[in-house]
This record gives structure tokens, C-alpha cells and sequence, in this order.
């Protein structure tokens, strides 16, 4: 890396992505899917999400204040420096409720409206990945470099589902139709997660419908340095009607069924 500004800001977010992982992680109790709190699971679960945010949003305003912030829990503010913090400080909420280990803290950095550090710390998995613009993804110390191509019909793909029925009924009908072109279909339930296991060639693909900003902009990066190709409907950004990340000779068929089965919308 030959920046020092980025080189600060990834060193930033590395710090508060650990720093909020830690607290996620010793946090969380150890009998919360029975509820044996006074509040409910999922009030647990969000009080742990807005604590590992404000955590997250103190870090980096301390250090430095005038920057801007997107976060999932509220935490929004323009700053003055063209630098602005997108954190999802929790993503794979119900991962985290059942204690599945598919979580993680996700935060990314851009410049002038463009992406350019990216940090997605997984501590069940002891997983720390991150990329900087044009310097490549790593994790744990290690390069990334996604998969080589295989064709379509032996690409592994994982996808998301939406939480309200409707849109979740015609989300397994678009993944009903698309599973016999494709070796299988996983459901990993992390949107930043499914991006990093593409980087690290766990994955030839990942596809999702009704992503925010916060879900996909520090694994996209990631996916990115490490060779994949993103985007969502053909010739758009990844955005909230599509977000598509896979290895190229994947990218582009699987980015054309989806468009023919209609993944774009609900």
C-alpha cells in the first residue's frame, strides 16, 4: 500500500471492527435463544447491535470527528473531509440470535463517494479480511484470490432471503428456477460474510435482492481485490434491487438468468 491516508484509515477500521467483534462476541449470553433475559431474544440482539454501532461510530469520531457516517442503527451525518464510515455492526442478526457462527462487524470507507477500504471481521470464525483500493484483499495475513472459473453448471452460488413472506416467497421461486443451471445454491445468512467466502474462493458466486449500502460495501471491495467481478441488474452497480458478486466467466451468466428469472424485483 503506498497511501498513507488509506493506510490510516484501514488501520482505523481494523481497530474498531476487532474492538466491536470482541464486544459482540463476550457479549452475548450464553443461553440468549431461550430467552432466559426479561427481554426478549431479539431485544438482546438489538441492544447488542446498537452497542457494537455506538462503539464503533466513538472510535472513529474521537480519531476523527469531522468525517461522515452511514450506519445500519441510525447513525448518519455528513462530515466535511469526503471521508464517510458505512458500518453494519452486526450482519447476520439471526446467525447471532441462534449462535450460528456466520456473523460479522462490517465497515468500509469512501473517498469522494468511492470505496476505498474495507474491513469484515468474522470472530466466530477468527477471521479478520480486508482490502484497500487497488492493493488487494487478505485475511488473517493472507492474499485472497477468488476461485478460477468453472462453467455455470458446476458454480457454487449462495443468496440471501428477505424476512417478509411475500418477498421471500418469490426470492425460492427465483432460487427454485435457478438451482438446476448451478452446482448447488447455499443460504449463509451474512451478506458481508457470503462476500469475503467468494474472495477466498469458498464460493464461485453470491447473489442477493434488498441490500442496503451498509451489507454489501466493505465485502464487495473485498470480493473485488480479490478478482471477482460485482454489480447487480446487467449494466448497474450492485444496489438494492440486485447485488451480484462472482468469479469472472461465473459473473456474467449468472447475472443474466437472474435477470431472466426476474431477481430484481419482489
Amino acid at each position: 500500500m503506498t497511501d498513507p491516508a488509506l493506510s490510516d484509515l484501514l488501520d482505523l477500521a481494523l481497530e474498531a471492527a476487532r474492538r466491536a467483534g470482541a464486544l459482540l462476541r463476550d457479549g452475548r449470553p450464553a443461553d440468549l435463544g431461550v430467552a432466559a433475559t426479561k427481554s426478549s431474544p431479539i431485544d438482546v440482539v438489538t441492544e447488542m447491535d446498537i452497542a457494537a454501532e455506538k462503539l464503533i461510530t466513538g472510535y472513529l469520531s474521537e480519531r476523527r470527528p469531522d468525517d461522515g457516517i452511514l450506519g445500519e442503527e441510525g447513525a448518519s451525518s455528513a462530515g466535511s473531509t469526503g471521508i464517510r464510515w458505512v458500518i453494519d455492526p452486526l450482519d447476520g442478526t439471526v446467525n447471532y440470535l441462534y449462535g450460528l457462527p456466520t456473523w460479522a462487524v462490517s465497515i468500509a470507507a469512501e473517498r469522494d463517494g468511492e470505496r476505498v477500504v474495507g474491513v469484515v471481521e468474522a470472530p466466530m470464525r477468527r477471521e479478520t479480511y480486508q482490502a484497500v483500493l487497488g492493493g488487494g484483499a487478505w485475511a488473517n495475513g493472507t492474499a485472497l484470490r477468488c476461485r478460477p472459473a468453472p462453467p455455470l453448471d458446476q458454480a457454487l452460488v449462495s443468496t440471501g432471503f428477505n424476512y417478509v413472506s411475500r418477498v421471500r416467497s418469490h426470492q425460492a421461486d427465483v432460487a427454485r428456477q435457478l438451482i438446476p443451471r448451478l452446482r448447488d445454491i447455499r443460504r449463509g445468512g451474512s451478506a458481508a460474510v457470503d462476500l469475503c467466502d467468494v474472495a477466498a474462493g469458498r464460493l464461485d458466486g453470491y447473489y442477493e435482492r434488498g441490500l442496503h449500502p451498509w451489507d454489501l460495501a466493505a465485502g464487495d471491495l473485498i470480493a473485488r481485490e480479490a478478482g471477482a467481478l460485482t454489480g447487480g441488474r446487467p449494466g448497474r452497480p450492485a444496489d438494492g434491487d440486485l447485488a451480484v458478486a462472482a468469479v469472472p466467466g461465473v459473473f456474467e451468466p449468472l447475472q443474466a438468468a437472474l435477470e431472466e428469472l426476474g431477481a430484481w424485483h419482489d
